[in-house]
């Protein structure tokens, strides 16, 4: 298909697009929402064992498995013409089933065998992080294809929160369920319930319309295709600062499963604060993705990012200074903003550095540069809360967003105004 009629097919098909791209990240933003990462898998962890350092493996297995395998899974999809049937497989397979399977291996094993629940638990969520970081750098070069630039803040905005929205009805049953069962079938059913909305996602993804694209760069070699990276790195200054100003953002994130815990060893908490809590941080996250989706857009995402540091830094200060939960549930909110505006703007600003055609190669390297730090944050909050105690993470936390930030809003420019994804389209949206 010629690009003048690729691009005809893209307007065609922009409202439907946009909609069932909406309606797949909707639903699972809402599974993902039941078996929280921040909240109800660091509680689960800290009932199989009460090692600190496991709860901060959450974190470093999941962001490990999901940035790692990107750079080398972004030579191949800048080859595809098309990049939905690569999508499609695997994260159905990968992404979405490990979930329910966790369900079943807690049911299992969760109260013979809690070590071995452990390591099925570590295994899956590292299955389900492997899929989607395989996945991603095909998948958002075709998000970046049929969604228009100045829509794409808005649309990840909406997606997210919208199905964060519907995940603030899920805390409330989340919070029933934890009450209401008993240890581990409390946590087997939210795993498997988990399952119908990731279903329910994964069909409306399977109706995108995506045209063939003749703007793509085959693959190479992998040995040639990493001899050039460093090329890249030296041609992008402006891109290297981003990558040390978000290593820092990253390693701010090392006390996100740690709010949780100092709640409950302070609080001593009951399901239904658990539940409180999860609805203050999923309707926090839902509004604040469908703001920063629309300032994003209006604003550029590097100042999202800034903000997303500096959020990290004054919960920090909120966990540091609170003596009540009301006191603590701040703490929660800036949390929320944090990881909002991380996930609406870490990689929309991403396509912003590069062309159409290099897009996959600078989503797979921005991921990979930054997985050394991602891992070793919670492993080392980890370490920092066993060794000296619980509080110390949260000042290295505090520390790393105060920097992280400045260098962000400060040293990097926005990459909209010299944009090469708009360049190479005549600054046409």
């Amino acid at each position: 298909m010629s690009s003048g009629a690729a691009q005809s097919a893209v307007e065609k098909d922009r409202n439907w697009n946009f909609t069932v791209n909406v309606l797949d990240n909707m639903f699972y933003a809402l599974a993902i929402s039941l078996v929280s990462q921040e909240t109800i898998m660091p509680l689960l962890v800290s009932r199989l064992t009460d090692s600190p350092i496991a709860v901060g493996m959450i974190q470093a297995i999941f962001s490990l498995s999901f940035l790692l395998p990107q750079l080398l899974v972004a030579n191949h999809a800048q080859g595809l013409r098309r990049k939905l049937p690569f999508v499609l497989l695997l994260s159905g397979l990968l992404q979405r089933l490990p979930y329910p399977l966790i369900g079943l291996a807690l049911l299992l094993f969760a109260v013979e065998a809690p070590g071995l629940a452990l390591a099925l638990f570590f295994i899956g969520i590292a299955a389900a992080a492997l899929g989607g970081g395989v996945v991603t750098p095909a998948w958002f070069t075709m998000i970046g294809k049929v969604i228009p630039v100045r829509r794409r803040g808005i649309f990840f905005g909406l997606a997210d929160g919208g199905g964060l929205l519907m995940g603030v009805v899920g805390a409330y049953f989340v919070g029933r369920i934890l009450d209401a069962v008993d240890y581990p079938g409390n946590f087997t059913l939210l795993f498997l319930i988990a399952g119908a909305p990731l279903a329910i996602s994964w069909f409306a993804l399977s109706l995108t319309r995506e045209p063939a694209s003749d703007d793509i760069t085959q693959a190479v070699p992998l040995r040639h295709y990493f001899r050039r990276l460093p090329a890249v790195l030296r041609a992008h200054g402006n891109y290297r600062r981003f990558l040390v100003g978000y290593a820092l953002l990253s390693l701010s994130m090392m006390s996100v499963s740690f709010f949780i815990i100092l709640a409950n060893l302070r609080f001593e908490l009951s399901g239904a604060d658990i539940g409180l809590i999860n609805a203050i941080f999923i309707g926090s996250q839902a509004l604040m993705r469908l703001l920063f989706g629309w300032l994003g857009d209006r604003w550029g995402h590097k100042r999202n990012l800034a903000l997303s540091a500096a959020s990290m830094a004054l919960a920090a200060v909120i966990a540091l200074n609170s003596t009540s939960l009301l006191g603590l549930l701040p703490a929660f909110i800036f949390l929320a903003c944090a990881i909002s505006c991380d996930s609406v703007s870490r990689l929309n600003i991403v396509l912003e550095f590069a062309t159409p055609a290099e897009q996959p190669t600078f989503i797979g390297l921005t991921n990979t540069l930054i997985a050394p730090f991602t891992f070793a944050g919670p492993i080392l909050a980890g370490w920092l809360a066993a060794t000296i105690d619980i509080n110390a993470l949260f000042i290295a936390s505090l520390i790393c967003g105060l920097i992280g930030g400045a260098l962000l809003f400060w040293w990097v420019r926005e990459p909209r105004h010299t944009s090469p994804a708009l360049k190479s389209m005549g600054k046409r949206e």
